[in-house]
């Protein structure tokens, strides 16, 4: 039996010619007791869709019922989970949950009221955390008091948008885990809107792409067995082929080539080219060890006394290595970048790079954060223009205008060279930060997280970026992640942290796909998924900041 209807929906926001159509032709029936996963890029209109379901828009033309009324206004009988939290700062973990349960149950005794709130809190695994203030909790518990208060209102359906995406890798994986676990003992309706594959795959019985264009592609069953094991899926046949399937679809509607090959990269040498004298000293060996950690420590001081965050790091990266730097939270991962960086002190130990020591920041280590820093009053060729002007300093003006159009046009920003910073998007943003970073031409790419505040189909297209970018100039990179998928489509070597504090190296995982890689290649590579394997038990090892008695690899050195 159909719980939900949409027949010939269109929504559009806007007058004129400023009018813009989100929603085109919408044809979708929801089953009761069914979950469904809506998934699509940012700005495809899948928050606009779940607004029409929790009656806080309302379609222009066509109609949406829920249980064959059309759905004039928002209802109890809709539960909804934001991706932001919401929730009243003043109020404990217990006292955000009752107003839901008085607001559905009204004549209940104290005590009446109090195990309904102890029982909704119970659900999402927070009775430890009852009399905590929101201030007091970490993202991923406030998360869950959200997930609480929307079941408290004891929904007929709970629509979730987008609740998990402001997490991190690990909390949103138990948080998802969580939520599949409520489902399965309620079989209530439930709708998410997912901007990740895995996560659609794993909760959903149906999954249904939202197009660039706002129509809806046809459904996609998930008929992996229940109870699904995020860890097993991994192995499982069915779980390969989907996310394949899923994907490639994906990336032809969504990420369509976008760089227009026009622009040139004229023939000028950068300020830290190495000197011709030291080159020649170093023919023969220096491609080897080109960056050399050793023996590294970083030392803060506390009031308890010294604490060791990173301890006895030893890596050797060969010249034109990509290396990824993965781990859980607080394992050191973005302190031995900014070590390496010249950002933040050596406490012991050292960094070479191209034979010569470490000491403080040089454009020759370009880095690119999680957030990109540009100065939003500059233009995006303004942006990149300022470390070029430096770091070319024999180049004519009009090269090194070449210099900058080259790069942005590479990360698809071609049209967008004369947009002032603060009017782009979070994607478009880092797009900058990528071309400024490979326009100084380094002899070292830093990469901190640099898609970590990016949705996941976001994400995918400015993978696609770097390692197009990157296959042209095979700089040396080091990228720190937490996304197991990015650590191996972009690396020739996942080198794995232990937990912090004292993290170091636990283990090393060379990765031998051929280059060049894409997403969609690679995930039918009859390896992809054995490397993958290796990466998940390993963080599975130390997963809520375990410690196990993992040795220490002993071939350091790149082969």
């Amino acid at each position: 039996m159909s719980i939900l209807k949409f027949e010939n929906v269109n929504k559009g926001f806007g007058a004129g010619a400023a009018r813009a159509e989100v929603l085109k032709d919408i044809n979708l029936e929801v089953k009761e007791g069914e979950f469904l996963a809506i998934l699509g890029f940012s700005g495809t209109g899948k928050s606009t869709l779940m607004n029409l379901i929790a009656g806080l828009e309302m379609p222009d033309t066509g109609t949406v019922e829920f249980k064959g009324a059309p759905i004039t206004g928002p209802g109890p009988e809709r539960g909804l989970v934001f991706q932001s939290y919401s929730l009243m700062p003043w109020l404990t973990v217990g006292g955000n949950i009752g107003l839901a349960v008085d607001a559905v149950f009204p004549k209940l005794s104290k005590a009446e009221r109090q195990d309904k709130i102890d029982h909704y809190v119970g659900m999402v695994g927070l009775s430890h955390a009852i009399a905590r203030r929101p201030a007091e909790l970490s993202g991923g518990m406030r998360q869950r008091v959200a997930v609480a208060r929307a079941l408290a209102l004891n929904p007929e359906m709970l629509l979730l948008d987008e609740p998990l995406s402001a997490l991190d890798a690990l909390t949103r994986a138990n948080l998802a885990d969580e939520i599949l676990d409520i489902w399965e003992q309620d079989k209530k309706t439930c709708i998410l809107i997912t901007n990740d594959v895995d996560e659609a795959i794993l909760l959903a019985d149906r999954i249904i792409p939202l197009n660039p264009d706002g129509t809806l592609a046809d459904p996609i069953t998930v008929d992996i067995p229940r109870p699904r094991d995020r860890m097993e899926m991994n192995s499982h046949a069915g779980f390969k082929t989907l996310r394949a399937d899923v994907t490639k679809y994906l990336m032809d509607v969504g990420i369509a080539a976008k760089v227009e090959e026009t622009k040139s990269l004229p023939d000028v040498t950068p300020i830290h080219g190495t000197p011709a004298a030291v080159a020649k000293a170093q023919e023969g060996m220096i491609e080897e060890r080109f960056l050399d950690f050793s023996m590294l420590h970083k030392v803060y001081p506390t009031p308890k006394g010294p604490l060791t965050v990173v301890e006895d790091f030893n890596l050797k990266i060969n010249k034109g290595e990509f290396v990824s730097l993965i781990g859980h939270s607080g394992c050191g991962k973005s302190t031995v970048l900014t070590m390496a960086a010249g950002l933040n002190e050596i406490s012991k130990g050292a960094i070479r790079l191209d034979g010569r020591h470490v000491e403080g920041a040089d454009p020759e280590r370009a880095v690119v954060f999680q957030s990109p820093n540009l100065f939003p009053w500059l233009t995006a060729k303004e942006n990149v223009s300022i470390g070029v002007d430096k770091v070319y300093p024999k180049a004519s003006r009009a090269e090194r205008q070449d210099v900058v159009e080259y790069y942005l046009e590479r990360v698809g920003l071609g049209d967008s060279m004369d947009k002032m910073a603060s009017s782009l998007s979070n994607g478009m943003k880092q797009r900058v930060g990528i071309a400024r970073a490979f326009a100084l031409s380094p002899k070292l790419l830093l990469l901190d997280e640099p898609f970590g505040m990016l949705d996941s189909l976001t994400r995918w297209e400015l993978q696609e970026v770097l390692m197009e970018v990157w296959s042209r100039t095979k700089v040396t990179a080091i990228c720190v992640t937490h996304d197991v998928d990015e650590a191996i489509l972009l690396a020739d070597r996942v080198v794995m942290m232990t937990n912090g504090p004292q993290a170091t190296i636990g283990k090393i995982t060379d990765v031998k796909l051929p280059r060049p890689r894409t997403r969609k290649a690679l995930l039918e590579h009859p390896d992809y998924y054995n490397y993958r394997q290796e990466v998940l038990d390993f963080l599975e090892e130390y997963e809520h900041g375990a410690k196990p008695k993992t040795p220490a690899p002993k071939p350091i050195a790149a082969e």
